[in-house]
């Protein structure tokens, strides 16, 4: 990677202030720290408002947030991206660890005209209070507490062997995944017309595979830790489905509802 490139680290919360916590100590004991780190909080929280702060000697972080009324997290992902002067963001979820070195693993692979896309490890829901109380950041591929745990294994060899493709992978997941800041604003960032839970992400690169941006999967390596929860209120998913299934047939690639009404 090029170190000019200036790389940002989006992370969406919601009320769940000691899980930002544990994620933001994670992000600060990165093998190479990021330019920016964006919370998107989707309500207004003094509890996240006090851990944030306490992590502003450490990190540049950029704090963005809305009035809670709903499930809204298309709107603040627009909010944080508008806001960031970074080049280039990498996005996990809420509630996902970051690896020590899932920054340093995705500036490997940054590249023009491609999105990339990690690994998630879970963290079984029953240990998620343990690793919370202890404030687990690392986990060994013989952990108790995660499955899936072949995906714990980072080798840049293997992850080199992947692939660019054009078609859309059912392995995505905004969960961990990065993309160019510049590639976002041309299709007007994520769809504010996606409320609720579901498909905001893979509405938002099944467009950008529509203006020719490809995607990488990266196994091997840009791991994340999810704390496994139970299932989201599903309430908007079949409405949010059908705004999905238009940009996959290619309808609707610049939306109207998006980034533009937050960029100067």
């Amino acid at each position: 990677m090029n170190d000019k490139i200036k790389v940002a680290l989006l992370i969406p919360t919601y009320n769940q202030s000691d899980i930002l916590n544990l994620i933001l100590k994670a992000v600060c004991n990165q093998s190479l720290l990021p330019y920016e780190v964006l919370i998107a909080e989707d309500q207004i929280n003094d509890e996240n408002k006090k851990v944030i702060d306490a992590y502003r000697n450490k990190l540049n972080v950029i704090h963005c947030n809305q009035e809670d009324t709903g499930f809204y997290k298309s709107k603040i992902l627009n909010k944080a991206i508008a806001e960031s002067s970074a080049d280039y963001i990498i996005q996990i979820d809420g509630d996902c660890i970051p690896h020590k070195n899932l920054v340093e693993d995705y500036s490997k692979f940054i590249q023009k005209g491609v999105y990339l896309y990690g690994t998630r490890v879970k963290i079984k829901q029953k240990y998620v209070k343990d690793v919370l109380a202890k404030k687990q950041i690392n986990f060994s591929f013989f952990d108790k507490k995660i499955y899936k745990r072949f995906r714990n294994i980072r080798c840049f060899f293997l992850a080199r062997q992947s692939r660019i493709q054009l078609e859309i992978n059912t392995k995505l997941r905004g969960a961990n995944c990065s993309f160019w800041r510049e590639d976002a604003i041309k299709i007007n960032g994520y769809n504010e017309d996606i409320k609720g839970w579901g498909r905001e992400d893979t509405e938002f690169f099944a467009r950008m595979q529509h203006i020719g941006i490809k995607n990488r999967r990266i196994k091997f390596a840009a791991i994340v830790y999810h704390l496994d929860h139970a299932e989201n209120d599903k309430t908007n998913l079949n409405i949010n489905h059908k705004v999905e299934s238009q940009a996959k047939q290619g309808l609707n690639i610049i939306i109207k509802n998006g980034i533009d009404k937050y960029l100067s």
